[in-house]
């Protein structure tokens, strides 16, 4: 009998596609609002096979439908010389999904929420936002792989305790605004290098400035940062090229909301997301953190 019913046993491959399992989780989150959805590409640019999705459900059922989800996607992001097909999540096709302001002030109605983190407690203070308010947004999370392994990405006990809650924007800790001259404005695992670099430079004129939150645009706290360095450039610092990142996004409204001309320093324009040869990655790594910590454009 055994043998009988181990012939009629086929094994079939199951369809890998990203397009399929996008859907039945968005479908998923607006059945059952009130459990997590979470979807993760094993690298960000895997989310292109189900762009379909996105484009015509996530980011705008609400304002087609009415229809509110809460589904999070989490996109693994950054610069590690894996190439141009195992790199970038491509944030600013993310961003210029949003119906975010570009000369006014965000509220919670934004389409979607854009976030690159660079703490476990900013993760786990932006899972439970997600849960606790009384409405539902998608969430797309520029998710790193390399700050799982780093030491430096780490959070303290006290950061998870009752009254502590998700920063958009966090303050740089170290520097004294008596001694800056210059604010790094960055986003995501970029701040590490910066940081480190700092470190080994010992520069102490220098601040830097984490917005975790880029949709909605955090105007108020990024303002109230910048606003203790008075006489001090300010320099938005990526890893992406030009023509990609949070640069265009962040740099307009910046200017138009709260009146600063910000330097860029990061990667030239490129078609790619990334190069493919290593030393040439080594260089561009080497140029844009020259460029982050000597002058801005």
């Amino acid at each position: 009998w055994y043998q009988r019913r181990v012939r009629e046993v086929e094994a079939v491959d199951s369809l890998l596609s990203e397009e399929a399992v996008v859907g039945f989780e968005y479908g998923y989150s607006l059945e059952s609002p009130h459990t997590l959805c979470l979807w993760e590409a094993q690298f960000g640019d895997f989310f292109n096979p189900a762009q379909v999705m996105y484009d015509q459900f996530v980011v705008c059922g609400e304002a087609k439908w009415l229809l509110q989800t809460g589904l999070v996607s989490l996109l693994p992001h950054g610069y590690d010389g894996n190439g141009p097909d195992h790199t970038s999540a491509r944030l600013e096709r993310w961003l210029q999904l949003s119906d975010s302001k570009e000369e006014g002030v965000d509220g919670d109605d934004v389409n979607v929420q854009v976030v690159n983190l660079t703490t476990p407690a900013q993760y786990y203070h932006l899972l439970r936002r997600q849960m606790l308010r009384p409405f539902r947004k998608p969430v797309i999370v520029m998710s790193p792989k390399a700050l799982l392994r780093s030491p430096d990405a780490v959070s303290d006990i006290e950061d998870f305790a009752p009254g502590t809650t998700f920063k958009r924007v966090i303050n740089d800790a170290v520097a004294h605004p008596e001694h800056v001259k210059r604010v790094l404005v960055c986003s995501g695992r970029h701040y590490y290098t910066l940081s480190k670099h700092r470190t080994d430079l010992n520069d102490a004129t220098t601040a830097i400035v984490r917005v975790e939150e880029i949709c909605p645009f955090p105007a108020a706290e990024l303002q109230a940062e910048l606003s203790k360095y008075p006489k001090a450039e300010v320099v938005w610092a990526q890893e992406e090229s030009r023509n990609g990142g949070a640069w265009s996004f962040v740099s307009t409204r910046v200017r138009n909301i709260l009146g600063i001309e910000m330097g860029y320093a990061g990667r030239r324009e490129c078609a790619a997301a990334a190069v493919g040869v290593a030393s040439i990655h080594a260089a561009e790594v080497k140029e844009i953190i020259a460029a982050a910590f000597s002058h801005c454009e």
